[in-house]
């Protein structure tokens, strides 16, 4: 596609600053504030070569988005910019707490590296508990969730009960909004345990793989069969939420899978998995370059585009249960449609920009350790301690989040300093991770060319784009509805008789 520069100069009409990329017949702009037009061809030429006069519909279109110099409105530009980077406001608000390394279960790509049932040096003592809360609630932001991950966190379910006791007597002075949520394969689950969790508001999130005899081949138990012990401890999970009078389209148990090279020809199969357990969400992840995944990557890896291919057979799959009355999402594409449609960031820490490494999530490992990130965390059990920032013992939160490697983080997410990303149309859509740009290139800024996580993310906004240019009524109505954000308040805690504390400007 070529433009006419020498009538651009001479052109009444000239555009403002934009971004454009070729998707399927059409072509996709967008501005520095994140407003998108989908345009024929035709109508790209002529809106960048200004032969466009004021009165046409084309003129309007493009005016009333923001896209001419002749009625560019700073203010609204502006205040659309400042929305989207709203949680730049706040501060770190999820707080990873690895309360063992210890693991019941072997999974093909574990990205945590795990550690034998024996290796109770690797769980977390108390008195790093405490200090891990101290730190996580002396955050700006005034809503904190603390995460517990492992290995396998019930392994060590004594200090993940002592970190709730505690947090929850801490925050009667620190009044922050406070969630806990747990990230579980379940097998260890039993009836006291979930008693418990149900009684502190624990969110609950697991692993499913899929049908049963992919889950079971991937997440491996010396009885083989981590899919059955999931299964029945979602069920019944879910069956306490609604006894207890919640919502069942909200209160439910999150999971989520990780795809393999042996995922990809079952996409229909993973679909009917999720739903068949009345999930409601379904992330689609790819692999990622940690752990175990790095050992076994001759048989789970694969070509992006083949990622590609199953994510689209999956998504339309999706969007057809939907039309049947099927409540079903998928994660990346309510990410990204958020942010398209309704010019809101929702806080995805990994696809954001800057991200969240540093400002947005610390990760204390079970010794005391504090990353920037789970993914740093993640490089540490593989000998990297490229992200490694200080410890709780000797380290408060403003010297963290202060760190210079925090700083390098933030400097190397910012899209608007990508050499590629700087000119790409869905740079204010999308966001990089630079431990993951580390361990695949050698540089926390990567490159995108190369970059596995850019060719996935610019693929599914290139779907998603070809979705809006195409979809009929009620296609759009479903896309629309999954940036619809649910909070879930039941989960969220404020200490009795004290008032949350209202983020830091």
């Amino acid at each position: 596609m070529s433009v006419d520069l020498q009538r651009l100069s001479l052109s009444p009409t000239k555009p403002a600053f934009f971004r454009w990329r070729e998707v399927g017949d059409n072509v996709v702009i967008t501005n520095f504030e994140g407003n998108f037009l989908i345009l024929s061809r035709d109508e790209f030429e002529a809106f960048a070569e200004g032969r466009i006069n004021a009165g046409e519909e084309l003129y309007e279109r493009l005016s009333a988005a923001n896209f001419l110099r002749a009625t560019y409105n700073v203010d609204r530009a502006a205040e659309s910019y400042q929305r989207r980077k709203s949680f730049l406001n706040s501060g770190v608000n999820l707080g990873i707490l690895v309360v063992t390394l210890r693991c019941n279960e072997s999974c093909v790509y574990c990205h945590a590296s795990r550690a034998n049932m024996d290796a109770v040096h690797t769980d977390m003592s108390p008195a790093v508990a405490e200090k891990a809360v101290d730190l996580f609630l002396a955050s700006t932001s005034h809503f904190v969730t603390l995460e517990f991950q492992g290995g396998e966190p019930l392994v060590n379910f004594p200090v993940i009960k002592h970190i709730i006791e505690y947090a929850l007597e801490q925050n009667k002075t620190a009044g922050k909004r406070l969630e806990f949520t747990m990230v579980s394969n379940l097998a260890l689950m039993d009836d006291e345990k979930l008693a418990y969790l149900l009684d502190k508001k624990v969110q609950i999130c697991t692993s499913i793989d899929g049908p049963e005899k992919l889950h079971n081949a991937q997440r491996k138990l010396a009885t083989m069969d981590s899919h059955q012990k999931a299964v029945h401890w979602i069920r019944r999970i879910n069956e306490e939420y609604e006894a207890a009078g919640l919502d069942p389209t909200l209160y439910h148990v999150e999971a989520l899978l990780t795809t393999t090279r042996a995922t990809l020809p079952l996409w229909k199969e993973v679909v009917d998995a999720y739903t068949k357990l009345g999930c409601r969400a379904l992330f689609l992840r790819p692999l990622d370059p940690f752990g175990f995944a790095e050992r076994t990557r001759k048989r789970v890896e694969y070509d992006r585009e083949d990622y590609l291919d199953y994510y689209r057979r999956a998504v339309d799959y999706m969007i057809e249960l939907n039309k049947q009355g099927v409540e079903i999402l998928e994660r990346f594409a309510a990410i990204f449609l958020t942010k398209i449609l309704r010019g809101e960031d929702p806080n995805f820490l990994d696809v954001r920009a800057p991200a969240g490494t540093g400002i947005g999530q610390l990760a204390v490992n079970y010794d005391g350790a504090v990353f920037t990130c789970d993914e740093g965390r993640m490089l540490h059990e593989m000998g990297d301690d490229t992200f490694l920032i200080g410890h709780v013992d000797t380290h408060r939160y403003r010297q963290l989040v202060g760190h210079e490697t925090v700083h390098t983080a933030v400097i190397a997410s910012n899209l608007d300093g990508q050499p590629d990303c700087t000119n790409c149309a869905y740079s204010p859509y999308c966001g990089t991770i630079p431990a993951t740009n580390h361990k695949s290139s050698g540089s926390v800024f990567g490159r995108m060319r190369e970059s596995n996580v850019c060719a996935v993310h610019k693929g599914i906004q290139d779907y998603l784009f070809q979705k809006l240019a195409t979809a009929d009524a009620e296609t759009r109505e479903i896309l629309e509805r999954w940036t619809t954000a649910r909070p879930r308040e039941h989960f969220v805690q404020v200490a009795e008789g004290v008032e949350a504390a209202e983020p830091t400007p």
